[in-house]
């Protein structure tokens, strides 16, 4: 190949057909170009990258943004044309009458152009797309968070309330005392437990609801009935710890002890058709009003700990709802995800 021919010496360099260059032969003079206008491009970038986070450009408006990238991409554009004559120059291969054409220097611009282009579209791509990945590490662990202190605020909330069921039974009842504080140690074992995890077995969940009726039903004897509907399918699921249980003290303590003759607590479960849990707790009473779901200003726990909690672990996959059946029952209800979600 004869490297005197301006015309397929400057194809060569400026449109790095390297590939061609190389099926037929390539001399010491082209090496060298390629590498000087590949050093060139490599310090070029870099130096935008520089001025990108020094003047802080992620911080701007996506319209200004672009219009100043593009102002950046004509820049270098225009700076690499001259490179590449300096370096045709230098190395005498440059043809002022064929080189210095309008067409040679568009098509040039063209190729630099779209070289700077896909360079700033990649490099604006990886940085949001690892700023998106940073913020959604940085809000699970928000949320991480969140439900430890929830969870922290139900663990006393529960176990004080198990031992208020106990309290009387000491003096009048030894032998019932003394199952209830059994109850209690397998209450206690399982809040210890579920501390480390964000979703339980549904069974050992229930297993706990049910210590902690039996417990009620020792304090509330004949005023308090207790019926269990479990299909099958429900053992399969996961759900988060203490939330079945929270949902069955509110009916005890805002449904059961109000009425003088007590009354009924049932717990349904079942699979709905689109692989969901439903778990609905009626319950003796009558909603005067909706209760506020809000979280209380003094941090409070019950149904607004639980709503609070769906929403962290499974956002609007889950639902809860709750409401008057009639003048004589109220029904919680809540809808939960099949698939296992980790905040960690």
């Amino acid at each position: 190949m004869d490297i005197a021919n301006p015309r397929l010496g400057q194809y060569c360099v400026r449109q790095y057909c390297f590939c061609v260059s190389v099926s037929r032969g390539i001399t010491q003079v082209q090496v060298i170009a390629f590498i000087l206008l590949a050093l060139f491009y490599l310090l070029s970038t870099h130096f935008i990258r520089f001025i990108v986070k020094t003047y802080d450009w992620f911080k701007l408006a996506i319209s200004q943004l672009v219009f100043q990238s593009l102002l950046a991409i004509l820049a270098m554009s225009f700076v690499n044309v001259v490179v590449e004559i300096l370096i045709n120059v230098a190395f005498d291969t440059f043809n002022v009458e064929r080189d210095f054409k309008v067409l040679v220097i568009l098509a040039n611009l063209f190729i630099a152009f779209l070289f700077y282009s896909i360079w700033f579209l990649l490099y604006f791509l990886f940085h949001f797309l690892d700023n998106y990945n940073n913020s959604l590490k940085y809000e699970a662990k928000i949320n991480q968070i969140r439900l430890n202190h929830l969870k922290s605020q139900l663990n006393p909330h529960f176990i004080f309330n198990a031992l208020n069921s106990v309290r009387a039974l000491v003096d009048e009842d030894p032998d019932k005392a003394k199952s209830a504080i059994t109850r209690i140690s397998n209450i206690l074992r399982f809040s210890l437990m579920m501390d480390r995890k964000q979703t339980i077995d549904f069974e050992d969940e229930l297993n706990t609801v049910k210590d902690y009726l039996t417990l009620e039903s020792i304090r509330f004897e004949e005023r308090l009935q207790v019926d269990y509907q479990i299909e099958d399918e429900a053992y399969s699921y996961k759900i988060p710890p203490m939330m079945l249980q929270t949902i069955v003290e509110n009916a005890i303590k805002h449904g059961i002890s109000n009425l003088v003759k007590g009354g009924l607590i049932e717990i349904k479960c079942r699979e709905g058709l689109e692989d969901d849990l439903y778990i609905q707790v009626r319950n003796s009473g009558h909603l005067q009003a909706p209760p506020s779901l809000k979280p209380k200003p003094s941090g409070g726990h019950g149904l607004s700990n639980t709503v609070q909690r769906l929403k962290l672990i499974y956002g609007d996959k889950a639902s809860f709802r709750i409401f008057n059946s009639g003048n004589q029952f109220v029904i919680t209800e809540i809808k939960i995800p099949k698939q296992r979600v980790t905040l960690d």
